[in-house]
């Protein structure tokens, strides 16, 4: 199913479609949105973002990277509805 992203105020024109992107991160990757990561599995929070509305699935579970209230890591989830983060 195809879900609204938006980035730092601007929605991304194409919809994210879970039958083609395995992560938010891969599909912001391919709209040349750039987010800071490393191990692209949940453990370092790198990618780390403010989730300021909607929600998200981890795909494998619960990350092991902190993360606070609010926060999610791109590289391991899929947005289950519209989302708007913040990046920074």
């Amino acid at each position: 199913m195809s879900k609204k992203i938006t980035v730092d105020g601007k929605v991304v024109e194409k919809d994210f479609d879970n039958l083609i992107f395995k992560t938010t991160l891969e599909f912001l990757e391919s709209n040349d949105i750039e987010l800071h990561y490393h191990c692209r599995d949940g453990f370092c929070g790198a990618c780390r973002v403010t989730l300021n509305k909607g929600e998200v699935e981890y795909i494998n579970g619960e990350p092991l990277a902190f993360i606070r209230d609010g926060e999610i890591l791109p590289c391991c989830s899929i947005p289950t509805t519209d989302i708007d983060i913040t990046s920074e």
